[in-house]
């Protein structure tokens, strides 16, 4: 059986908002005393200011016909006299008026600006908490060149800042008296609807944590319940959604590792023949030659990549172990150059103390150590320098080129799969996966590697943690 419709309406969640928000927006009344009172205190500064100015102006046009200039302090007295009922100060150059308003008295601000502009300037100051109104007006003649005077007016405004105080009192009072009903109504607003959000903000924590089969228990039939049950609904969609990705995934991974063993027998044999080729080659026609070079390095190239393919899918199922043993790292590190053929010299510039020594898998460093060497003697330019520190409970290998270095659009994905720092180098003897893979066996030892540009070259640092943890 359901609800009538009248009954439904009235359980939502609207109209209990409408009338909670009713009752603020009436009490919000009193509150409107607080902007009418900055309109008022506005209106009634701006009221004064303009009369002022105005008043000023009028009189100034009045009087300068009968001012001769240069004019004389007599002169000058009397001008000053002339513009009531305000104190007035008139200047020309280095004379001024002496009755009235003092040169002191006149804000040096207020000087400053009458004396570089052709308009009539304000300024209001406050003098021991009475605020005080002044006017500048840089007089010209009929012709509408400067006169060198200068013509200034003082209002004090202590009836208008009565009238505002006023007004100040009014409204705090007002404000005061809306103030507990206020707080009660949003209260009141707050617990009907923050109960729910709380609960949804819970449940789409849990969610971006990983936990895919949270679900929320949908009360009634407002909005928030309908927003509940959205919720649920797309929290079973992202949850099978998720789960069809994770087995795709799954799938790929479990396709690249099958493929790649299955072509390492292939490419055994392949070896085998392209390394026969490779030691008659200078025997062969010249065409023929090249045929069979190229045939050995795209063949030593594909095997590479399928033994990164392999290293790679280790990781990604899960599968890669450390051997730890006790290493003297600078050794270590010298044993796999020395096993390249990469030797001290010219190109190659080493830094090896010994007794720096660490728990690390031999043939990971190992991996790690050619990944980054030799990435830097392909792609930078010598001198590679290699340097070996202890730093606090760490070891920190540093290889630096002094090559093109590592673009700035380049450098946040160097660690990426397939990345290549030279878009033009799309095929070259590394696959892509050199640098991803030595981060990954770095990862496993609790360590990182940190990519940076010098300005001068790329650098790579290796640090990996002396002690298992």
């Amino acid at each position: 059986m359901t609800a009538p419709p009248i009954r439904t309406w009235l359980a939502g969640l609207r109209p209990r908002l409408v009338a909670a928000f009713a009752v603020i927006m009436i009490l919000g009344a009193t509150a409107a005393a607080g902007a009418s009172y900055v309109s008022a205190r506005r209106a009634i500064l701006e009221g004064i200011q303009d009369q002022t100015m105005l008043k000023l102006r009028d009189q100034v046009t009045a009087y300068l016909p009968t001012v001769s200039v240069p004019p004389s302090l007599g002169t000058l007295d009397a001008f000053a006299t002339a513009l009531k009922p305000t104190k007035a100060l008139v200047v020309y150059h280095d004379l001024h008026s002496s009755a009235g308003l003092t040169l002191d008295e006149v804000p040096a601000g207020l000087r400053h600006a009458v004396a570089v502009t052709t308009n009539i300037q304000f300024q209001r100051v406050d003098e021991g908490g009475t605020p005080v109104f002044f006017v500048g007006v840089p007089v010209q003649t009929a012709s509408g060149r400067p006169s060198g005077l200068e013509v200034y007016a003082q209002v004090i405004l202590s009836d208008q800042q009565d009238a505002i105080g006023e007004l100040a009192r009014n409204a705090w009072l007002y404000s005061a008296l809306a103030l507990p009903f206020a707080v009660a109504v949003a209260l009141l607003a707050a617990r009907q609807v923050l109960r729910p959000v709380r609960a949804l903000n819970t449940a789409a924590s849990q969610l971006g944590r990983g936990r895919l089969d949270v679900r929320l228990r949908a009360k009634g039939s407002d909005e928030l319940a309908q927003l509940v049950t959205t919720f649920n609904h797309t929290a079973a969609e992202l949850e099978r959604t998720v789960g069809t990705l994770r087995a795709m995934e799954a799938d790929a991974r479990r396709f690249v590792a099958d493929v790649s063993h299955e072509l390492r027998t292939p490419l055994a044999a392949m070896n085998a023949v392209t390394d026969v080729l490779d030691e008659d080659a200078e025997q062969l026609p010249p065409d023929t030659a090249v045929a069979a070079r190229l045939v050995s390095a795209e063949t030593r190239r594909l095997t590479r990549l399928v033994q990164d393919l392999i290293e790679i899918s280790r990781f990604d199922a899960g599968r890669a172990e450390l051997r730890r043993e006790e290493l003297d790292v600078a050794a270590a590190v010298a044993d796999s150059l020395a096993a390249r053929g990469w030797e001290a010299g010219a190109d190659l510039a080493l830094d090896l103390p010994p007794g720096i020594t660490a728990r690390l898998d031999r043939r990971r460093l190992d991996i790690v150590v050619a990944n980054l060497v030799g990435n830097a003697l392909r792609h930078g330019a010598p001198p590679v320098e290699v340097v070996l520190r202890a730093e606090s409970g760490d070891v920190v290998l540093t290889v630096t080129d002094h090559g093109p270095g590592i673009s700035a659009d380049v450098l946040p994905r160097v660690f990426d799969r397939f990345t290549k720092a030279d878009t033009a180098r799309a095929r070259s003897e590394g696959s892509g996966l050199g640098l991803s893979i030595a981060r990954e066996n770095a990862r496993l030892h609790g360590g990182d590697i940190v990519a940076a540009d010098t300005g001068a070259g790329a650098r790579f640092e290796l640090r990996l943690p002396r002690e298992a943890w």
